[in-house]
Order: C-alpha cells, then structure tokens, then sequence
C-alpha cells in the first residue's frame, strides 16, 4: 500500500471527527444541489403531465408565427387540407370565460379554456368534461378555492349571465401566469364565447415542407414530436434553480477550504515530526488529497441520501408561502430518494470538489519546515502583510473609482456595470483582503453593543469573551463569515434595490384613475351598471369611453393602436379633476407621445385610425395625455356620446375611501356579476404583494448558501473547542458552570452570524442606494422589513443549532481531564 494511502487511512481512523469535519459543509452544499434537481424535476413531471396532448395520430402541428400577427383562420385550415398527402385538419381551439368563484363574481383574471372535445387535457381527478354543462380546472385554482370533482361552480356566459356547471375533473396543469385555466366541451364553449381562437392546427399525413408553403408565411409548421417536447418543456424552472444551488456549492468550497486549512493547522507538530522523519512533501500533499477525497465520497453520499427530504422541506415551504403557485403547482411531491445518476452526481462532485477546497491548504501544510512547525503555532499561515495591504488597497482604490465613475455616468448601462465592478472590488478588498481585520472590528462592534443591552453580569462575561475568541484567530473567523456576508449583502441589495425602486415609482409613477368600473369580458356595460358608478357621492367627475383597437394603416404590417372614445366635454372635466389640462373638441384625437413620435406628426396635423367596426376615423392631433391615467392608450377620439360604453373612468373625492366605494358599486350591482371595480390602491397592494412574493423566494433559493455558510459556524466552534480544552477546562476550575460555558460557546455563533448579517446588509444596502443613484434615483433606501426579519431570525436559530454541538462538548470538559490533556 502507498505511503501516502496508508498515511490518509491512518489519520481517519485516529481522529475520524476532525478528518471528515471539513465535509460537512459540502454534504449540505451535495443535498442542496440535489434536492433543487429534485424539486425542479417535480416541477417539470407538473408540467409534462398537464401539458394538452395533441390528436392521435397527428403528424405535423402548424402554430402562428411568433410576433407576425398571424392568425389560424378556417381558410388556413381549407389550404393546408388540400395539399396531398393530408388525410384530416384538426384544429386546437381556446376561448376565454370568467369563473364566478369570489361571492360569486368575476374576478380580473379571465380563465383561459381548452376546447377539448376529444380529452387531450389530462385530469388528475374525475373525467374530462362532456360537451355541454361540465368543466374541468386547473389544481391550482381548485386548491386555492377548495373546489373538488363532482362539486359545481358558476360561469358567466357570452353575455354575463351566470351559469352553474358541473365540475367533472381536476386537470394536472397549473394555472398559468396566475391566471386560471379549464377544459371544457364544443357546446358550453359556444355559450360563453362565440368566437374562439384557433391555437394549433393538427395536421394528420402530408409533407412538412408542402404543409408550411400552403399555411402561408404568418404560421410555422413543425413535427409533432417537437411540439410535444415543447409543451412539456419546464427548462425555465431548472435553470431558474440551478444558479442557487451552484451558488450554495461555491460557498460549500470556501467553508470547506478553511475548515481544512484550520484542521492541517492542528496537525502541525504531527507534520513537522513526518518531515523530521524524512518523509517528503509530496507523499504529505497526496496523503491529504487522498483524505478529501474520501471525505467528499462519504459527504456525497449522505449528501445524496438528505437530499430527498431537503426537497421535500423545500416543497412545503412553497407550498406554504403560495410561492409553488406562482410556478403553475402545487403539493409538490418530489422522489424520497434520488435517482441513481444523482447519486452517482453527487458523490463524484462532492469528491472532487472536496479536494479542491483541500489543495490550497494541503500545499500550505507540506511547505511548513519541520523547526518552525514544532514550535507553538496558534494562528492561521501568515501573509506577507505590505504585499496583502498593496492589495487590498488597489481594490478598494479602484472600487471608489468605479463607483465615483457610476455617479458620473448617471442613467447609463454603464453606470449599472461600474457599480457591479466597484462591489466586486470593495467585497474582495474588505471581507477578503482585509477580512481578518474587518471581521474582528465588526464583531467587537456588536460584542459591545450586546454587552451594554444589559443582562447578567456572565451574560455580559459571555459576550466578551466571544468577541476576544473571534479577534484571536482573525483569519478563521474571516473566513466564516465571508459567506454568509456575501448573502447577506445579496439578499439585502436585491431587497433594498427592489423597495427603493417601487417607492421611488409611487412617489413619481404616472397618475393611475382613482377607480375604473368595467367588464371582466369587456362586454358593453348596461346604463344601470354606468349609473351606480357616477351616482355616487364619493365622486368627484367620472366619464364613460368606448376602448376599443384600431390600426395606424391599411398594410397588414400596420402598427396596432388601443384607442378610447369618449364625449369630449366629459373627458376634459375628468381630466382636469385628475389635475390634466388638454384640448378636446368633437373630432380632435389625444395622443400618446410614443404614438406622436411613430407617427411622426405636430399638433394640428390630423391622423387616421383605420380597423375600426364603424370605419376609419379622421381626426385633428390636438394634445398630449400620457401614462396609466388612461390605462396606456395610445390615442383619446373625442366622441360625442358614443355607444357602447366598456370603461367608466372615476375621479374620487379627497376625502373618498376608494375601498368604500369599491364595495358600494359592487353591492349595488348584484345581477352583473363579471362587472368589476378596480381601485388604485388596490393595484398597489397587488404590486406589493408581488414584490413580497419575489423577495420571499429569492430569500429562500438564498437560503440553500446561507444553510452551507451556517455549517462553517458550527465546524469552526467544533475546532476552536478542540484547541481550547485547557482554556475551558481553566474556567471550569475557576467556577464557570456548564451553563456558562454553553452559552459563551453560544454567544461566539451569534456574534459570528450577527457579523455576517449586517456587515453584509450594511454593504448590500450601501451598493443598492449607489446603483439607484447611478441611475438618477436619489431617495432614502427602503425595504420590506418582515421578510428580512424573519430571514434573519432564521440565520440566527440554525447559527445557534449548528454551534449547539460544540457548545455541548465544551460543558461537558471536567477540569481535571481538561488541564491534563496535551
């Protein structure tokens, strides 16, 4: 057997516990990779499994080309059924409806319907639904409004009658963008929408090329297979995944390199008594790769076995927080255990990057001289301190200068990529370069504001004394911290970027009308409906329009236009109630200044919108109204008394509740249940809640690298009590009791992760305000406090779980053992 084999199996078996200490962190870095391949397949087997199967025995699927405007139209299907070849012509269609679920009412989100005539749509529960009166929904929707096969919902007909169906099944897709999804028959599709949308042609025989020339050149023909592969391709959510994962590996490296280079530190007198012995440096060095390696084999596969109930967790926490509804799912089930490739995936990576993360410090230990090792050496391989303050001020130097460049270079891209650099820069210079000394000075920090909140006098004794541990071995402590600082500083750039930007928008976003009653099908609004939203007292001026779309031309390239029609005299009073002066007369036209710059015309030049249903309109450019105060459309024909109005638009008084009235109109309106009242506030609460919801997951997917920087709190607290037995076994002498010594072990991994949290929330939020001023938002930082809270809450109680070991092993040292031990 090798020497250097034989040193490896030598050392695992007198000290397995500090041979396999630095594995630790890449059996979590293994799981949690793992675990997110899991769940991601779990997401994909969701989308597979509820992706619309095409006709048997199609052969060619014709779908629009994207962005052409095209649409499948029967001419189209007449065309390609007369190319030989073509046995059938099926079409795939899709109709929009709206669900009466909430108090049964509509709600703005329209559910869109698969015309399934012949059970493409699988079903998790109950059958596919019969032509007429049956409908199946999505799991998503059904979970979120406990609906259940056998049971029965409303729907609103073409013309926004209620109708009570049957729900024959539960499909196995998801909702999709948030929006509700359904299979229904031929029959009820009619009911409630007579003009459905053709979104596939299935084609049955024929030649690819002869059935692509006959479709025409607004449509795209590929083989079945393709379409198939795509339908249950969920490649978005793995990629989504992986990033994190990778990232939590990266961090399982870093803890494990400084677990290593800390455990050959405490070898060195067994080192430097080899090398006297004349052993060489290069059977050391491979002994102690031989070591990683095993010690990564074992981490991969215990990683590997974890991983399955790490996905699981992951799964319940999505589920819990409604975050796997925002990816189509719910009750994400992924496998118990991983697959054999996983296995095999995970033990290879674990094994290699453990000896990686061990190279560095292996080459350290083996270049020790046998004299200088044999004496006492309690700190970390020095660097030369002029070469590392060279460094480490060039960095911080170029770091100012890139961000001095970006403040320069104000709302320009390369604004955004100088403050990236100058992060990059600063993170390396302060919690790299210059990390043993800006970890120390930030732990005494916090140390000493712990120490004067008050307390027990040991309780204060206990804070001191982690804040001396972690300034007595600088380099371990930096390198303990830096990961969990560098996530920190992530999640909270994100956070604070995200919040500033969306209070920054509130405070100079366009004008939003106070409220808007319509139709969630844009069905014509009944004069009793546009009566209960003006009779109210609460308004203060309101306007009835007509939203409708046209086209700028006569091409079929012609650039598409949302246009409004609206009696003049009452759109410029609502205008001026919403602090707007424009200039409105029959047979003037408002225009958007994106629609004045594509069209190229002054004020007073006149324009034609063409496509409309009662011809083109010619009309006198007089104004320019922009923004959401007109739900972005891009032009306003003042119209004297136009018929069929869709939108009534309402300025509120000041001392109006919105959600008063809100409730009011909706109270008044019982028979028109698809008739909705949207506020504007109530586009900020969602707005909200969805920025809640994003930085709710991103704190998660962050979570995976801040569990693996966790674990390099509790494997350094483990050597740190290995070489400190004498101390501890002192205070024990000296009537410290177990309890202290628990507790002060405590104490040292709150303050640890205490650095890293808001060192690295203080770097994060710093680097934020300094993009948003790069690009010319000058406002106080703000964020979403409790997400961050909680988060935070959270880093501390796993820091304390993983120290708890150690801390136990440090109360139970008995003085008398502990002053004896070598």
């Amino acid at each position: 057997m090798p020497t250097s084999l034989r040193l490896a199996i030598a050392e695992l078996r007198a000290h397995p516990g500090r041979a396999v200490l630095p594995a630790v962190a890449l059996l979590v870095g293994v799981a949690c990779l793992l675990g997110t391949l899991l769940l991601s397949d779990a997401m994909a087997r969701s989308a597979a499994e509820g992706a619309r199967a095409l006709p048997t025995g199609t052969d060619l699927v014709v779908l629009p080309e994207p962005f052409s405007g095209g649409r499948l139209d029967q001419a189209m299907a007449d065309r390609i059924a007369a190319v030989p070849g073509v046995r059938e012509v099926v079409p795939e269609r899709r109709v929009e409806l709206d669900l009466l679920l909430d108090a049964g009412r509509a709600t703005e989100e329209r559910t869109v319907a698969d015309v399934d005539p012949d059970g493409s749509v699988a079903i998790a529960q109950g059958r596919p639904p019969a032509a007429d009166g049956e409908i199946a929904v999505d799991r998503v929707t059904a979970h979120r409004h406990d609906l259940v096969a056998g049971g029965l919902v409303s729907l609103a007909d073409a013309n926004g009658r209620p109708i009570q169906v049957v729900i024959s099944g539960i499909t196995e897709r998801g909702a999709t963008g948030g929006s509700p999804t359904a299979s229904i028959g031929p029959d009820l599709a009619a009911k409630v929408d007579p003009e459905p949308v053709t979104t596939a042609l299935a084609v049955r025989g024929g030649a690819l090329d002869a059935v692509d020339q006959a479709a025409g050149p607004t449509a795209v023909t590929r083989t079945a297979a393709t379409v198939t592969a795509e339908r249950g391709d969920a490649t978005e959510l793995w990629v989504m995944l992986l990033p994190f994962s990778l990232l939590a590996l990266a961090t399982a490296v870093f803890v494990a390199s400084a677990t290593f280079r800390a455990v050959y530190l405490q070898r060195q007198r067994t080192t430097a008594l080899l090398r006297c012995l004349g052993a060489f440096r290069g059977p050391l060095l491979t002994a102690n790769l031989v070591e990683a390696l095993i010690s990564g084999v074992l981490a991969g596969l215990v990683g590997a076995l974890l991983s399955g109930p790490l996905a699981r967790a992951l799964g319940a926490v999505m589920d819990g927080a409604g975050l796997s509804e925002m990816f189509g799912a719910v009750d994400l089930d992924p496998a118990a255990l991983p697959s054999p490739t996983y296995l095999v995936i995970g033990v290879v990576t674990a094994a290699v990057l453990s000896a990686v993360a061990a190279l560095r410090p292996s080459l350290s230990a083996a270049r020790v001289a046998p004299l200088a090792a044999l004496r006492t050496a309690d700190g970390t391989i020095a660097v030369p301190r002029l070469r590392r303050r060279l460094l480490g001020g060039a960095l911080l130097v170029a770091a100012v200068a890139l961000g001095a460049g970006a403040l320069v270079l104000q709302q320009s891209a390369a604004a955004v990529f100088l403050v990236f650099f100058s992060s990059m820069c600063a993170a390396t210079a302060l919690f790299g370069v210059f990390g043993p000394v800006v970890v120390p000075a930030l732990s005494r920090v916090f140390g000493a504001v712990a120490t004067r909140l008050g307390g027990p006098a040991e309780a204060k004794a206990q804070w001191k004394l982690a804040t001396a541990e972690v300034r007595r071995v600088p380099q371990r402590a930096a390198s303990v911290a830096l990961p969990l600082l560098l996530a920190s500083a992530m999640v909270s750039f994100f956070a604070v970027t995200a919040g500033t930007t969306q209070a920054a928008f509130d405070g100079f976003a366009e004008v939003r009308p106070d409220a808007q009653v319509a139709d969630t099908g844009r069905r014509p609004l009944p004069a009793e409906v546009v009566t209960a939203a003006e009779d109210r007292p609460e308004v203060s001026a309101s306007v009835p329009v007509v939203v409708t779309e046209g086209a700028w031309g006569t091409t079929a390239d012609a650039a598409k236009a949302t246009v409004v029609l609206a009696d003049p005299t009452r759109m410029r009073d609502w205008l001026a109630a919403e602090g707007v002066t424009a200039e409105l007369a029959p047979g003037d036209v408002l225009l958007a200044s994106h629609t004045a710059r594509t069209l190229g015309v002054q004020r007073g030049d006149t324009v034609t919108l063409n496509d409309l249903s009662g011809g083109p309109r010619t009309a006198r450019f007089t104004d320019v109204v922009d923004g959401g105060l007109l739900n972005y459309a891009d032009a306003v024909f003042g119209t004297p008394d136009p018929e069929g109005v869709t939108r009534v638009l309402v300025s509120l008084r000041d001392d109006a509740d919105p959600a008063a009235y809100r409730t009011a109109v909706t109270a008044a309106l019982p028979g028109h249940p698809t008739v909705e009242t949207t506020t504007a506030s109530g586009w900020d609460a969602d707005a909200q809640e969805a920025l809640d919801q994003g930085l709710t997951l991103l704190m998660l997917l962050m979570g995976l690298s801040v569990a693996v920087a966790v674990t390099g709190i509790g494997t350094a607290l483990t050597i740190s009590v290995q070489e400190r037995r004498k101390e501890l076994a002192l205070r024990r002498a000296l009537g410290v009791t177990r309890g202290g010594l628990l507790g002060g072990v405590l104490a040292e991994a709150v303050l640890l992760a205490l650095t890293g949290l808001l060192g690295g929330g203080l770097f994060g939020t710093f680097y934020a305000e300094l993009l948003l001023a790069g690009l010319g938002v000058l406002v106080w930082p703000s964020a979403a406090v409790a997400p961050l809270l909680i988060g935070g809450s959270a880093v501390l109680a796993l820091a304390v779980l993983s120290a708890f070991a150690p801390a136990r092993s440090a109360a139970r040292i008995r003085p008398a053992a502990g002053l004896s031990s070598g």
